[in-house]
């Protein structure tokens, strides 16, 4: 079963943490939600709602990780950016050709900042998108290049997920779970 790690930072955008998270469990993944926040469990979303996370970043070790996901949101992709945790993580999943995702400013904010995203394609919420340092901007909903996911921003959060759990699991799972939510019904009408 395929490991992934939600990083959640005060701030962060509800829906591009949560659609993901319920996606990826429906498909059969192992998703595990971890505060940025200090020693703190409890993390505030960008619209106030407290989410308790299943774990704080000072107790994970993410070397199993097939997957680090990190939602948008300001200032939660700010605070994901401040965390020297995150960027370590990140960057050691980049130097092991591992799968990393960003949705809507964290691409920017994170992904950019941190040079992963050097030579690569990637999109993020209009208006960062000078801080996709090396990249090229795509401005699509979903950009895929290579081991690199990123998304632009709220609308983007359920082809997102379809498209992590298609890469964890395969096409087949992820569009039975796209069905069953009803998600290929609204998008054929």
């Amino acid at each position: 079963m395929a490991k992934v790690y939600v990083f959640l930072a005060d701030g962060f955008e509800d829906v591009e943490a949560l659609i993901p998270v319920d996606v990826l469990r429906r498909g059969g993944v192992d998703v595990v939600t971890v505060s940025v926040m200090d020693d703190d469990q409890v993390v505030t979303s960008a619209h106030g709602v407290q989410i308790v996370a299943d774990c704080i970043v000072a107790d994970c070790d993410f070397s199993d990780a097939d997957l680090l996901l990190l939602p948008g949101g300001m200032p939660g992709a700010s605070n994901l950016y401040d965390c020297e945790a995150v960027c370590k993580a990140v960057l050691s999943q980049q130097a092991a050709g591992k799968l990393i995702a960003a949705i809507c400013a964290a691409p920017a904010v994170v992904l950019g900042q941190l040079g992963v995203l050097n030579g690569k394609r990637a999109t993020c919420y209009p208006g960062f998108e000078q801080l996709l340092q090396g990249a090229s901007y795509t401005a699509d909903l979903c950009t895929v290049d290579g081991n690199i996911v990123t998304a632009e921003g709220p609308a983007a959060a359920f082809p997102f997920a379809y498209q992590l759990l298609a890469m964890l699991t395969n096409e087949d799972t992820a569009k039975q779970i796209a069905e069953g939510m009803r998600y290929l019904h609204l998008m054929q009408g």
